[in-house]
């Protein structure tokens, strides 16, 4: 049994929007409130609250005159805000995360999460059912599976509004094929296997460049022309139009990456029973100016991801190489450590064994090498 979760597209109507909106408002300020009470309480005491003691002070916020507007809403989405916050606190105290944050409406991540109960959340033709909001029409891109556990309604930055529902469901084991490959991702080429293919970089925010660059030049245009006016952002219809029109653009780039790493992620854990793949420091690699947008537009990190899931999904066995392997110094025929190499070099030579190595290819080979060698050291592999 495994979470999977399926995204649709809704298309609530404007009293459904008015609600979703109230929902989401509603959530935020249960975290924000209670948040500031858990700041307060450790100041004093020097010991947090609990899940439980914020869910019984929660009632009674329901209670009084001033905040029984918090009743509108779904009370599955503010319960869900308390647990976030808990467990927010539980992996601060742990060192996993920072302290948690108030949470802003301005943020583009706007969204709130609701449990499913007594068939509350369900499909109904071209509708899905939802808690208080009712039949909402969706895009019913793929078929649901398994037993429905939860459901999360965002509005994203362009204006759109989508539902991920979270399922548990047998996910079952692909067939093996008795293959193990080496990976290196690259500028490039984005991903370099250990068998000599590659798979391109499709720069798909360096393709949509210009036109980004015309339409967030507009956009500045009507944010002065809102300020000489002396109208809030918030209340100018041109320039929210036109901030809907960029975010747009920014989604469509997201949706392009996504759909190329999920197709790509998915054929290399169909080919491969044991993949080998570099832990690239990401956030160290982006401090070089030169290489930033390029590092940022191939999303490695995303790649990894949706290589470890689909491998625990399907049977398969990711294994992930140290950063600091010299992946690149080595000869994967003699294992002569040859030093470091500009990056303008992509092709050498050994001087030990004389064979002739492509940089990336090489690099996959070792990264190879250096997974099975750790797989064959870690106990009951």
């Amino acid at each position: 049994m495994q979470h999977k979760a399926y995204e649709y597209r809704i298309y609530p109507d404007k009293k459904q929007e008015t609600l979703i909106a109230k929902t989401i408002g509603s959530s935020r300020y249960v975290y924000n409130h209670f948040l500031e009470l858990w700041n307060k309480e450790y100041e004093e005491t020097g010991k947090g609250l609990t899940y439980f003691a914020c869910s019984k002070l929660l009632t009674k916020m329901k209670r009084d005159p001033e905040t029984i507007w918090l009743c509108e809403v779904d009370k599955f989405s503010l319960q869900n805000s308390l647990h976030n916050l808990s467990d927010a606190f539980t992996r601060f105290f742990k060192g996993q995360n920072e302290h948690p944050q108030f949470k802003s409406k301005k943020n583009p991540r706007q969204s709130y999460t609701t449990q499913y109960t007594n068939n509350n959340i369900a499909v109904s033709g071209n509708c899905l059912k939802l808690p208080k909001l009712g039949l909402v029409k969706f895009a019913e891109s793929r078929e649901m599976k398994g037993r429905i556990l939860n459901a999360t309604v965002r509005r994203k930055p362009s204006g759109k509004f989508f539902v991920s529902i979270l399922c548990e469901e047998d996910i079952f084991e692909l067939p093996k094929t008795d293959s193990a490959v080496g990976i290196d991702l690259g500028i490039i080429d984005f991903a370099i296997m250990s068998d000599g293919s590659r798979n391109d970089n499709n720069h798909f925010t360096r393709q949509m460049e210009e036109r980004l660059r015309r339409e967030q030049r507009k956009l500045a245009m009507r944010a002065l022309a809102a300020e000489k006016r002396g109208i809030p952002l918030s209340e100018a219809r041109n320039y929210q139009k036109q901030r809907r029109k960029v975010a747009r653009l920014y989604e469509k780039v997201a949706n392009q990456r996504n759909e190329f790493l999920n197709k790509l992620s998915t054929e290399i854990v169909k080919k491969h029973d044991i993949i080998c793949i570099e832990d690239l420091n990401v956030k160290g690699m982006i401090r070089n100016h030169k290489l930033a947008k390029s590092i940022s537009d191939v999303s490695w990190t995303s790649l990894v991801s949706k290589l470890q899931y689909n491998g625990a999904w399907y049977g398969k066995e990711v294994i992930r190489i140290g950063r600091w392997f010299p992946s690149s110094q080595i000869c994967s025929e003699c294992g002569h450590k040859d030093g470091k190499k500009p990056l303008h070099v992509r092709e050498w030579t050994c001087p030990v064994c004389h064979t002739h190595h492509d940089r990336d290819v090489n690099a996959a080979r070792n990264i190879l090498a250096e997974g099975l060698r750790i797989r064959a050291l870690t106990p009951g592999s």
